[in-house]
């Protein structure tokens, strides 16, 4: 053989600058991350005086109005800008409840008045009264009593929002504990009324918030920089390819399976008086004492009429004990594909610890590659049975005609059987012993190499399917789910810490 042309093993195993022979795979582009900045309690301030100055300039108001206008808007610069453009200046204010004062009111909110002007609402005169920005007149003691209560004008039909500075004077004056829980708010509605925001939903708190910029971008996945990992659509953890209703049902039936377990095990209840009803022989034909008669196989009433050979309303409670069958179908995969994440999770651990001990940083870095892209996958597989079972069988089978849902069902195993048989050879791959690996290091990564990269390829196919043939061919409308990303969750910045990536993941959103 040519000394120029040497064959893949006659590389040398530990030169790291050699790189393996381009084998005409293609890698799957990148998808467009979302923008994550995380917000410090120290920064909130500076993000929420941001959007505070865009508005005022845009409306041409004080700091206390585009407030107000904001807090209306949920906080959302885009949106005000939208309502402008469509309604004017008159209908926004009219609707936000913002009151521009008149030229001769703008320079006192708190006028002292003649006594002979009385209160809108005991209709006693007094001497200190308060002037709202609409122009009614209160006295200073019904004033405080309604602030305690509600911040709007209390005159007939008038939505005006009182001004911030007459809130402070006045309640401050009453009661100093509900004074700090006014200014607390104006400081965190900024996140608590913002869609664009979310706290970090960690226990116990780390105490960050996290912004997206782009609207488009509600529904993904993000990292906190404490570590945690969740869905900035729901709060929950990580899901994809599943709905957040999806996940959110899972959820709700995962945490009722253990505390039910006993209940289902041994009682049925009744399905009208929804009494607890305990067998202790006889046929399944149950006879409760509100007078109802049910199958106990399936708790579903059928009425009076049975033999020996035939219940009524039968098959209604086969279909409910099939779907239950079904749903312990997906939950047994689920979680067996979770159990093997863990241990994959402490195999990752494990190889970390040799690889201190190896001298090859290339190697070290497509070992760690691959086992991060088989933890992704595990977890979309994982999730892939959740999807199934809600899509198929439970919430969403009625979006589709029989013979859609019969199809695009053989698709969907189809894919997910081969993705899962993929992700089987990679995590055989990366559970060869150390030592055998790093007899041939270099066939190792290769394997390994050819390997993640036709796993991702079938977990990007797989999700583009159930975005566009399933959840997005709905009768109900489209529905949304976070992009896929083999890199993970986004990681949020620092409001202010900008890299080069994010930078120019900024100026795309802009």
């Amino acid at each position: 053989m040519d000394a120029n042309n040497k064959g893949c093993y006659d590389r040398d195993p530990h030169n790291d600058d050699e790189k393996p022979p381009d084998r005409g795979w293609v890698v799957p582009p990148k998808t467009k991350n979302p923008f994550v900045q995380m917000i410090t309690q120290e920064s909130l301030r500076d993000a929420q005086q941001e959007d505070l100055c865009r508005v005022m300039e845009l409306l041409s108001v004080k700091e206390n109005e585009a407030r107000t206008a904001l807090v209306h808007y949920w906080w959302d610069v885009k949106k005000v800008s939208a309502v402008l453009l469509e309604k004017g200046a008159s209908n926004l204010f009219a609707e936000a409840g913002v009151s521009i004062p008149e030229e001769d009111q703008a320079s006192n909110n708190t006028p002292t008045l003649e006594p002979v002007i009385r209160c809108r609402i005991c209709f006693m005169p007094k001497s200190h009264m308060t002037r709202m920005n609409c122009g009614h007149c209160f006295c200073n003691k019904c004033k405080k009593l309604s602030l305690s209560r509600r911040i709007k004008c209390m005159a007939h039909r008038c939505n005006s929002i009182c001004d911030e500075s007459i809130i402070r004077n006045l309640v401050g004056e009453q009661d100093v504990n509900l004074a700090e829980k006014f200014e607390r708010f104006l400081f965190e509605s900024y996140i608590e009324e913002n869609k664009m925001v979310k706290w970090c939903p960690s226990i116990p708190p780390c105490g960050y918030a996290l912004q997206i910029k782009d609207e488009d971008d509600l529904i993904c996945e993000v990292e906190c920089r404490c570590g945690r990992q969740f869905c900035f659509g729901c709060l929950l953890e990580p899901h994809s390819p599943c709905t957040c209703l999806m996940w959110e049902m899972w959820a709700k039936s995962r945490d009722e399976l253990e505390t039910d377990n006993w209940l289902n095990m041994n009682t049925k209840r009744c399905p009208v008086c929804h009494k607890c009803i305990q067998k202790d022989g006889g046929c399944n034909s149950m006879y409760c004492p509100c007078g109802n008669k049910f199958s106990w196989l399936h708790a579903i009433a059928t009425g009076k009429e049975h033999t020996g050979t035939a219940v009524a309303n039968h098959s209604i409670c086969c279909g409910r004990k099939e779907n239950e069958e079904r749903y312990t179908y997906c939950y047994a995969s689920y979680m067996g594909h979770m159990e093997s994440l863990k241990l994959e999770m402490k195999l990752k651990d494990r190889i970390e610890r040799k690889l201190s001990t190896w001298k090859g940083a290339l190697v070290e870095e497509r070992l760690k590659s691959g086992l991060h892209m088989l933890s992704i996958a595990r977890r979309f597989l994982s999730h892939s049975y959740v999807l199934a079972f809600y899509m198929f069988w439970d919430k969403f089978r009625n979006e589709m005609s029989k013979e859609e849902r019969k199809s695009r069902k053989k698709i969907f195993e189809d894919k997910q059987q081969q993705l899962e048989d993929h992700v089987e050879r990679l995590s055989g791959l990366l559970n060869k012993p150390f030592e055998v690996s790093m007899d041939d290091p270099y066939s190792t990564q290769v394997s390994i190499i050819y390997q993640s990269i036709a796993t991702d390829s079938l977990c990007r196919n797989m999700y583009d399917f159930i975005k566009n043939d399933l959840l997005g061919s709905l009768r109900s409308g489209p529905l949304r789910i976070a992009p896929y990303r083999s890199e993970g969750p986004v990681r949020a910045i620092l409001l202010g810490a900008v890299t080069t990536e994010d930078s120019h993941s900024d100026n795309q959103h802009c």
